[in-house]
């Protein structure tokens, strides 16, 4: 048997995007996976179950299919499965659908956060790691974003409910002594995207030859991500659990471990600023279609521009994303047309 045979790592949220593409990758290695999944109908449920069958088709997986605020649920599983390792992504997710719902962003992220927390320091799990966002860093405009900078200026309920995940993680690392990794997400994209997130939209739009709507006209920039670079990131952050320094003299200059926690605060995405045309562009030439685009101004809530200083996961990993927008967007035109039929 090797290291990685018999390890086992419960990851909430399989059925979505990243979670999916994580537990592929995971079980591709050996490791036992169990997901966890509240399968909500944000979007289409049928993309989730569809993401769910295909990973019960490989050895080493199984899934629990309940809420995370249902503790008794999530409590039973847990203690059946028995993790080393918990990756929390499971969360009521995107930006403008907190302007419309944003009770549901406490009840799934914050409540449902708290509870895997509690699993995790009653179970004395090796490893907690959590997803954040890259909208955590609000209204801050020195860039790229770092994660030593101060960010308490968030614009939505859902990247307030993420900074709340943050400071409960870094409470209960300290009073546990609880290893924690927070990511904070970039804009993530690829093959089994959600279906309110901008490619599909798009995909979806200039397929059907309806307008696409721009906001800003156009004048955008955001840090895209590869999700298969992502889940790579976070695969190699598993094995860099953070330890709780002596001092702060033992903190390395740029490294957001806490003085007083092991804990750690970890940007993944791409180093690099793509303005939303060029984005545009990619995928009217992938589809091979042009677009008919509705200029529009900036959206509540919204930021002008993302860009990640991604220099901390390179050192604790070795590894940085890095594939370029053009190679991706081909990835994921490809996919929308088979699982599409377009």
């Amino acid at each position: 048997m090797t290291q990685r045979e018999g390890r086992k790592i419960l990851i909430t949220g399989t059925a979505g995007f990243i979670g999916f593409h994580l537990a592929n990758i995971l079980l591709a290695e050996g490791f036992r996976v169990h997901g966890y999944d509240g399968m909500t109908d944000y979007y289409d449920v049928a993309l989730k179950q569809r993401r769910h069958e295909l990973l019960k088709q490989q050895q080493g997986f199984s899934a629990t299919e309940a809420m995370l605020e249902d503790f008794d649920c999530l409590t039973a599983s847990a203690e059946v499965f028995q993790p080393d390792i918990i990756v929390h992504l499971a969360a009521q997710a995107g930006v403008r659908y907190s302007l419309e719902d944003p009770r549901s962003y406490i009840q799934s992220n914050v409540v449902g956060t708290f509870n895997v927390m509690e699993i995790a320091r009653t179970l004395a799990v090796e490893h907690l790691l959590m997803a954040s966002t890259s909208s955590i860093y609000g209204a801050n405009d020195e860039m790229p974003f770092t994660e030593t900078e101060k960010a308490d200026a968030q614009l939505t309920i859902y990247a307030a409910s993420k900074k709340a995940n943050e400071s409960m993680g870094h409470a209960y690392a300290h009073l546990w002594n609880l290893p924690t990794t927070m990511f904070r997400f970039f804009t993530v994209y690829g093959p089994w995207g959600r279906p309110d997130l901008a490619p599909s939209r798009f995909a979806d739009a200039i397929l059907n030859g309806r307008p696409i709507d721009i906001y800003n006209h156009g004048d955008m920039y955001r840090d895209f991500t590869y999700v298969e670079d992502l889940v790579r990131a976070i695969r190699l952050l598993i094995d860099a659990p953070p330890v709780r320094p002596a001092s702060k003299d033992d903190i390395p200059a740029g490294d957001s471990l806490s003085p007083v926690a092991p804990f750690r605060i970890v940007n993944i995405g791409n180093s690099d600023k793509v303005r939303l045309l060029d984005f545009v562009d990619a995928i009217e030439a992938e589809l091979g279609i042009k677009a008919i685009r509705n200029y529009m101004p900036m959206q509540k809530g919204d930021v002008f521009a993302t860009w990640a200083d991604a220099s901390l996961l390179q050192r604790l990993t070795g590894y940085r994303p890095q594939t370029d927008i053009r190679d991706g967007v081909a990835h994921f035109v490809a996919w929308y047309r088979d699982y599409h039929g377009k």
